[in-house]
């Protein structure tokens, strides 16, 4: 595959993660947060397995209590992330919610730091001020008006950087990014079902009803997008990777658009500008710091 081919394959999985918004919103009207999370992580989880099993097939041990150990923390901060996203998409719109969750593309290098006491590329700090910016003209030009909705979903995007630092760490400590999909699904699942169970009511008119956007959720945008992105991360760079990924920000705002009707203020636009040049700059500034130091003599 060339890397234009598995560039596409990458905006793909970024639209149908844009899409996600919209069926994640509309599922609403019929189901709560939590029953919604279970039962297309449910789903996520039943379509992920069998490449999970081919590749327990080929390996050479079986998974070690230290390697599920990590795979259930890696499905915990999984599980916080979209719990925290769904509630909040209740009372924000797709398009704050996109971009708002983009924002783990800057979070995870200042997680880095905080963390990990790893040094960061200093294009991290002017981009997570393009992003404070940003978040204060999508809301208005005031934090008076950041909403619970909003607030919540900025909160997920701490625990999606948090998801997304402890993936390669896991992945590397067991080599098994399949196994790795499979538990955090059925975490999700889990933990999801269990908070649905005691705080949610459910009817099967209900599950009917929110079926379309349950199985979008599930099957698209876990299952499909999942392995479209595992594909296209084999036949590119990490950065190239990241930038089509981070596209999935303004395919939930055209979505939302197109699907809801959603409009912004103009400064608002500007707001959405702005995050996604953070976005774009945490990504393209070190690869090309990088291959500036590799080409000099």
């Amino acid at each position: 595959m060339s890397r234009i081919q598995a560039n596409l394959l990458l905006l793909l999985a970024a639209a149908i993660w844009g899409g996600g918004f919209v069926a994640q919103s509309e599922a609403m009207e019929w189901l709560g947060p939590n029953w919604f999370n279970a039962l297309r992580f449910a789903l996520a989880t039943l379509a992920v397995l069998p490449f999970a099993l081919t590749e327990n097939k080929r390996a050479t041990r079986p998974l070690s209590r230290r390697e599920l150990g990590w795979f259930l923390l890696v499905g915990l901060s999984l599980l916080a992330a979209q719990t925290l996203q769904q509630i909040g998409i209740q009372s924000t719109s797709v398009t704050n919610a996109s971009f708002l969750t983009g924002l783990y593309v800057v979070l995870v290098p200042v997680i880095a730091v905080a963390f990990l006491r790893r040094r960061p590329h200093w294009i991290i700090w002017p981009a997570a001020l393009l992003t404070v910016i940003g978040i204060l003209l999508l809301n208005g030009g005031s934090l008076s008006s950041l909403g619970d909705g909003d607030v919540l979903v900025i909160l997920c995007a701490v625990f999606l950087a948090a998801q997304i630092t402890l993936t390669p760490i896991a992945v590397g400590i067991s080599q098994r990014p399949l196994a790795l999909a499979t538990v955090q699904f059925a975490v999700c699942a889990a933990g999801a079902g269990l908070a649905a169970a005691a705080l949610e009511p459910i009817s099967m008119d209900a599950v009917a009803s929110a079926l379309p956007e349950i199985l979008y959720g599930g099957l698209l945008s876990s299952g499909v997008a999942f392995v479209l992105q595992i594909i296209g991360q084999r036949y590119t760079t990490a950065p190239q990777a990241a930038i089509f990924l981070s596209s999935e920000a303004l395919f939930g705002a055209l979505f939302g658009a197109v699907l809801l009707a959603e409009t912004l203020p103009a400064i608002g636009y500007l707001g959405c500008g702005l995050i996604f040049s953070a976005m774009l700059l945490v990504e393209v500034v070190p690869e090309l710091t990088r291959r500036r130091v590799s080409a000099a003599p």
